[in-house]
This record gives C-alpha cells, structure tokens and sequence, in this order.
C-alpha cells in the first residue's frame, strides 16, 4: 500500500495516524508549492511576451515611467536600475530572458505537478533543481545586488525547507506502510 498526500479529505487523514505537526507541514507545503506553480506560470506568461514584445518598446516604456523620477532625482535606485534592465534587454539581453524565464518555468511547473501528484521522485529531484536555481541567483545577487533576486532566493529556499520536511513525513510514512504490508504477507 503506498502512502499517498490526499490529505486534505478528513477521511483519508483520519485513516492515516498524521499527526497536528504533519497536516500543518502539508498546508505549508502545499500552499508554497502553488505559490511556486504561480510563480512558475508568470516566468512563462513573461517568456513568451519577452520573445514577442520588440526590446526598444520595453525600453521606450521603461524611459516613459521613470522620466518625473529621475527627473526630481537622477539617483533613484528603482528608476535608475529598471532603466539600467531596459537598456541591456534592449541591447540583446531579450533571447536570454525569454529563454531564461522559460525553461525556468517550464521546468517549474513539470516539477510542481509532480509534487502535488505525490510522486516520490520530485521531492529530491525538486530539491535539487531548486538547489541550483539558489545557486545562480546567489550568483546573479552577488553581481547585481537585487532586492528582487534577493526576495525570490529567500521564497525558494523557505520552499525548499517545506519540500525537505514533506518529504521526510512522506518516507516515514512509506516506510510504515511497507511494513505494514509486508508484515501482512507473512
């Protein structure tokens, strides 16, 4: 019998012996496992439009928002930098982006319908793939000094931290039911 994480129906959560601490984990879980699907799903909406949208309107529209800031201060950090972005997305950084949220999304969502399907191998896989997506934006901070790089590695690895302790209640409770089946068969 394989322990499976349709734990939001009473029953099945009844029939499961999940603790207080287990059924809270996998509402976090859950929950930043969607937040992620999300997240997942704008990095393709943004993909796609960064491969039809023409670099010098992202520019030009760039150029229009921020022109009264700069304007009062021509040191504004958020209207310089996203000035800054709009440049170099027009001087080529488009194909890199779109490619970039893409695949990111892409594989994003394949590993999020995994979890929320309950198929074992996404939990380690998960943390893996997401693991090295920590490790370039550690990367990309280090040379950019973003907030919002900085903001999206901390929501990955408190997403991390809840797919690891899911993960740990799923093997345990594999393992029970291994045991309990196997105990059956004698």
């Amino acid at each position: 019998m394989r322990f499976t994480l349709a734990r939001t129906h009473s029953a099945t959560m009844d029939g499961m012996n999940t603790t207080r601490r287990e059924r809270r984990i996998y509402r976090f879980f859950e929950v930043s496992v969607v937040l992620k699907g999300i997240d997942a799903a704008l990095e393709i909406v943004g993909g796609v439009l960064a491969l039809l949208v023409p670099p010098a309107f992202v520019e030009h529209l760039a150029l229009y928002f921020t022109r009264a800031e700069l304007g009062e201060d021509p040191h504004d950090f958020i209207a310089t930098h996203l000035v800054q972005l709009a440049h170099h997305y027009a001087a080529g950084g488009e194909l890199f982006a779109a490619l970039y949220l893409l695949t990111h999304g892409v594989v994003k969502i394949f590993l999020v319908a995994g979890l929320l399907r309950d198929k074992l191998w996404a939990y380690p896989t998960s943390l893996v793939v997401f693991g090295l997506f920590v490790a370039y934006q550690v990367y990309v901070y280090s040379l950019s000094h973003s907030l919002g790089v900085a903001a999206l590695t901390l929501f990955d690895l408190v997403v991390m931290w809840f797919i690891w302790l899911e993960y740990r209640v799923v093997r345990l409770h594999v393992r029970t039911d291994r045991g309990v089946s196997e105990g059956a068969d004698t």
